[in-house]
C-alpha cells in the first residue's frame, strides 16, 4: 500500500509541476493514470505474495522461482480501456486474481454485465449500455462469454445435496419459446420449491423438458431422491394427469394436494361469461368451507344448481376430490400455504419480469441462465422463516411425528 500511495503521489506531483492539468479532461486523464498505476502496483503485490519475497530482496536467492518480466495487455474498465504490464514468473505458476489470465474485462464491468443480464436486458442492449456508461466497445460474443460464467454455478447448484426431509414441496412449470433446429418450440421449465424443517423456503431445482408430463415429473422426483431427499411430508401441485401417481411412486407416504386455484381456473374456463361470477361464488363455498364434510355438502349444492349445465366441472371436482380436499386435514396455518401453488406462480411472474425483453430464447442454455439468475434474485428475499413457523412446527410434529420431521428435541 505504501508503494501504491508513493507512485500515485509522484504522478500527481509531476503533473501539477508540469502544469499539465488545465481542464476537466486533463483531470480525467490523471484519474485514469492513477487508476492504472493502482492496478499495476496491486499486480506487483500479488506477485510478491506469490513468490514469497519482494523484488530485489536478498532472500530471493533462496527461492527456485523468480520474476520473468511483464506481459502487455489491454483491459476494459469502468474508466475505459487501460494498458497494463502483467508480471510473469519463471515457472508460469502465477495466476493473478485481480485480472485473471485471458481476461480482458475488469471484474466490476463483468459484474455489471451479469446484473444487467439478470434484470432482463438483451445482449445487444447491454452492449449499448456498456459503451455509453464506460466508453468501451464490447462485442456480443464477449458479453455472452461473461454471462456463461454462471454455467458452472448452475451445474453445481443443480447437483448439490439437499436436506433429508422437506415439510412441503411446491411444484409447477413455466413455459418459454425456444429456438431448436431452426424452429421455435415451447419448452417447460419445471421448478420445485421446498420448505425445510427450520421454516425456510429453498428452490430445490429446475429442469427443462419439451412437454410437461407426469413421466418427466417422476424424473424430477427421482432426481430429488438421488440428491438426498428421503421424505416429503406434503406436496402442492397442479392437477396434471398422473402427477399424484408419480409422486406416490417415489414418495409413497407423502400427502398430495392439488392446487385449488388451478382447479378453479380449469373449471371456470367452461363457464359462459354471464354465469362466471355466480359460479365462482358457488365454487368458493366449497374450498373455503371449515372442513371436508361441509365442503362435500357445498359441492353437492353446486351440482344441484349447475350440474345439468356444466357436468364436466362437477365430474372434475368429484374425480379429483381425494387430492383436492387434502388441505382440510391440516390446521389453518398449514392449509393456507398448501392449498395452492401460488408461491411458484409468484416466482414465475418474477421470471417473466426479467425475460419480457426476450420473447424467444436462443437455446436451452440461455433458458437455464436467465431462469437461474431470476431464481437467485427471488431467493435473496427469503431471509426469514415462514410466518407463524413455531406454531406450524408443533403442528407438523403432532401430525407426522418427530422422526418424520427429522427433528431432535
Amino acid at each position: 500500500m505504501d508503494k501504491l500511495q508513493q507512485a500515485i503521489q509522484e504522478e500527481l506531483a509531476n503533473r501539477l509541476k508540469s502544469g499539465k492539468i488545465k481542464s476537466s479532461k486533463d483531470l480525467s486523464d490523471l484519474f485514469h493514470e492513477m487508476y492504472r498505476l493502482g492496478i499495476q502496483e496491486m499486480l506487483k503485490a500479488e506477485m510478491d505474495e506469490h513468490l514469497g519475497y519482494e523484488k530485489h530482496a536478498p532472500e530471493g536467492v533462496e527461492h527456485t522461482n523468480s520474476r520473468n518480466g511483464y506481459g502487455k495487455k489491454k483491459v476494459k474498465s469502468n474508466l475505459g480501456e487501460i494498458p497494463l504490464e502483467v508480471p510473469r514468473d519463471r515457472d508460469g505458476s502465477f495466476e493473478p486474481q485481480l485480472i485473471p489470465k485471458r481476461s480482458r474485462v475488469m471484474a466490476e464491468i463483468e459484474d455489471n454485465v451479469l446484473s444487467l443480464y439478470t434484470h432482463g436486458m438483451t445482449v445487444r442492449d447491454i452492449e449499448s449500455h456498456v459503451r455509453e456508461l464506460y466508453g468501451v466497445e464490447m462485442s456480443e460474443a464477449t458479453i455472452s462469454h461473461i454471462t456463461d460464467r454462471v454455467i458452472d454455478h448452475i451445474e453445481q447448484w443443480k447437483n448439490r445435496r439437499l436436506e433429508r426431509v422437506y415439510m412441503i414441496v411446491w411444484m409447477d412449470a413455466i413455459i418459454f419459446k425456444v429456438r431448436q433446429d431452426g424452429k421455435v418450440i415451447d419448452k417447460a421449465v419445471q421448478i420445485a420449491v421446498g420448505l425445510n424443517n427450520s421454516g425456510y423456503k429453498e428452490v430445490l431445482g429446475m429442469w427443462i423438458c419439451q412437454n410437461e408430463s407426469a413421466a418427466f415429473w417422476m424424473n424430477v422426483l427421482t432426481n430429488l431422491k438421488a440428491r438426498g431427499v428421503e421424505d416429503i411430508l406434503i406436496t402442492s401441485t397442479d392437477n396434471l394427469k398422473g402427477f399424484v401417481e408419480a409422486i406416490k411412486s417415489v414418495y409413497p407416504q407423502t400427502k398430495t394436494q392439488i392446487c385449488i386455484v388451478h382447479q378453479l381456473r380449469n373449471s371456470l374456463k367452461f363457464v359462459v361469461w354471464k354465469d362466471k361470477k355466480e359460479a365462482a361464488i358457488a365454487l368458493r363455498q366449497i374450498y373455503s368451507a371449515p372442513d371436508a364434510d361441509i365442503a362435500l355438502t357445498e359441492l353437492q349444492h353446486f351440482e344441484d344448481q349447475w350440474g345439468s349445465k356444466y357436468p364436466y366441472i362437477v365430474k372434475s371436482w368429484r374425480t379429483n376430490w381425494d387430492h383436492l380436499s387434502t388441505f382440510f386435514e391440516f390446521p389453518l396455518q398449514i392449509r393456507k400455504i398448501i392449498y395452492t401453488t401460488n408461491l411458484i406462480e409468484n416466482l414465475n411472474r418474477g421470471i417473466r419480469k426479467y425475460t419480457k425483453a426476450r420473447s424467444i430464447l436462443p437455446s436451452d442454455q440461455a433458458v437455464e441462465k436467465v431462469v437461474y439468475l431470476s431464481l437467485m434474485q427471488a431467493q435473496k428475499k427469503w431471509t426469514m422463516p415462514q410466518r407463524d413457523w413455531p406454531i406450524m412446527l408443533i403442528q407438523f410434529i403432532n401430525l407426522f411425528g418427530q422422526q418424520r420431521c427429522n427433528l431432535q428435541l
